[in-house]
């Protein structure tokens, strides 16, 4: 039975067709049909751009040495391209580093659904942009959440106090990342549906940007050479997110004043950093890390409530840190106020950090809210809507009582999410009834919002991980696209979709990204 999964993850890599001796899984994405045309089925045509070397598979997936040797030789050119992390034993030492975790092959993803999230992405900015410029929309859409939630509240405690002060900074810069995965339906047909949009620290570019060329050297190494070109570039998105921040340096017009990356005490991160602090710098764009504490303690506005810290003035607040309640002290509250009211251009803004909640994300699927930030945009409205999964309100009031007894049962068809980032924070199964029983007359309840559960179709894999045997997965891809945008009052100068990238993970684990240690780097292989 082993032989014949492996023989069926093969084919399934590869987008082939199966033979039913050798199906396991169907067929993700898209069923085989015999004729061509419109539709979400894949037709021969689109099968039969992919060849393979069968019978050099027959002995790869045989031969237990060449797999050993193929991913040993893959750990090497990911180490040769610096696709590499600091270990969790030492994650504030570059003394002693590994590669980064990440698939052995590409995985697939129907192209139509990658070009969808691309071609959606703008719009994402844009409404982002507008939302954070919307006080009243903000208010009413977080007036439940900030009763229920102590973190949201203390976001929006300082939103406040920014805006009743008067905003000092009109230059607004974001970068995004909006995360999907593809919805198999019972039909076989598929979409693509939103999990997230990340405003703020949003990672997965930086070290991994040369991925595409590792799986490009992998495929070629098994005879798939036109499979290779069909892989797409990643070495362009670190370029285009410095874009934005050296964008928004610019338009601070202090060519003395840097950029300040606000990062954690844990920097296990750090090359990531680096590269985007090195693309910077190629730009003659001074950079500069500090952490919460040394800015409560070193920096300070001047009359002009320009930012300064260790007599340097700061034209950009970077933020890879404070998205996380464990990650703020009282100090490091009073230094994220202090940044707010500075006259720093801020990636990003306290209103934009905001506008990417969870119940923000919850609020936008109402009838009618879409259409309030794009009048007589009927067809940006369509194709942003047609990304929504079901979101659920559980705030206090028949619709959310209505919400509670959905989840309660049926649990397994919901994700029960809280105001956080980071991954690793979801409520999945009968971990959701226990909640919902615990805080679902109370206004506790407020602090999630639920939403469908998403079923991509599981491939298999290799996850290449330091230490870990090398062993088949049953794995879950999910897609994520890069956004910026850099807007100077009511002047959009940039938005741009930068790129993609592709995280994958074992089934067994419901939750949890790249950054948890569950998720590893992958490879769209379009189909």
């Amino acid at each position: 039975m082993a032989d014949l999964e492996e023989k069926s993850w093969v084919y399934l890599l590869l987008g082939r067709p199966v033979r039913e001796e050798h199906r396991v899984y169907p067929l993700p994405g898209r069923p085989v049909r015999e004729e061509s045309g419109g539709g979400s089925a894949c037709s021969k045509a689109d099968l039969s751009t992919v060849m393979a070397t069968e019978e050099f598979l027959q002995q790869l997936i045989t031969n237990p040495d060449r797999l050993n040797d193929l991913a040993d030789e893959a750990k090497d050119l990911a180490l040769h391209h610096g696709i590499v992390i600091r270990t969790r034993e030492t994650p504030n030492s570059s003394e002693v580093v590994t590669y980064f975790p990440f698939t052995l092959f590409p995985s697939p993803v129907p192209k139509a659904a990658f070009l969808q999230a691309l071609a959606v992405q703008t719009h994402f900015n844009t409404l982002v942009d507008k939302i954070s410029q919307d006080p009243d929309f903000l208010e009413e859409a977080l007036s439940g959440t900030i009763q229920a939630d102590d973190f949201t509240a203390k976001l929006f405690d300082i939103y406040r106090q920014v805006r009743q002060e008067g905003r000092t900074q009109s230059i607004v810069v974001g970068l995004n990342r909006s995360d999907y995965m593809v919805d198999q339906r019972e039909d076989g047909t598929s979409s693509l549906k939103q999990i997230e949009i990340n405003t703020i620290a949003a990672g997965g570019f930086g070290v991994s940007d040369h991925l595409s060329v590792v799986h490009r050297h992998v495929l070629r190494s098994v005879g798939l050479l036109e499979e290779s070109e069909r892989l797409q570039d990643t070495t362009n998105r670190t370029p285009g997110m410095c874009a934005a921040l050296a964008k928004g340096w610019e338009l601070y017009g202090r060519q003395k004043a840097v950029i300040l990356f606000l990062v954690e005490e844990v920097q296990i991160s750090r090359l990531s950093h680096r590269c985007i602090e090195r693309e910077l710098w190629r730009r003659n764009i001074p950079v500069i890390r500090r952490r919460f504490e040394e800015v409560s303690s070193r920096a300070s506005l001047d009359d002009d409530k320009r930012l300064f810290i260790d007599g340097l003035e700061v034209a950009v607040v970077y933020y890879r840190y404070g998205y996380m309640p464990d990650n703020y002290t009282e100090r490091a509250w009073d230094a994220r106020l202090l940044m707010e009211r500075s006259r720093a251009v801020k990636c990003p803004d306290i209103s934009t950090h905001l506008a990417g909640t969870k119940k923000v994300q919850q609020v936008l699927t109402r009838p009618g809210v879409l259409e309030k930030f794009f009048p007589d945009q009927p067809q940006v409205v369509e194709q942003i809507r047609a990304t929504f999964a079901g979101l659920y309100t559980l705030d206090m009031g028949p619709e959310g009582d209505k919400t509670v007894e959905m989840a309660l049962a049926a649990p397994d068809q919901f994700v029960l999410k809280p105001q956080r980032e980071g991954g690793g924070n979801n409520i999945y199964g009968s971990e959701i009834c226990q909640v919902l029983q615990g805080v679902k007359g109370t206004t506790e309840r407020m602090a999630y919002i639920l939403m469908d559960k998403i079923h991509p179709a599981p491939v298999q894999n290799y996850l290449l991980r330091r230490d870990a045997p090398l062993q088949i997965s049953n794995c879950l891809s999910e897609l994520g696209t890069f956004g910026v945008y850099v807007r100077q009052g009511q002047d959009m100068v940039m938005n741009e979709c930068v790129g993609h990238l592709l995280r994958t993970k074992s089934s067994e684990h419901s939750d949890a990204g790249v950054a948890a240690g569950v998720a590893v780097l992958d490879n769209p292989l379009l189909f």
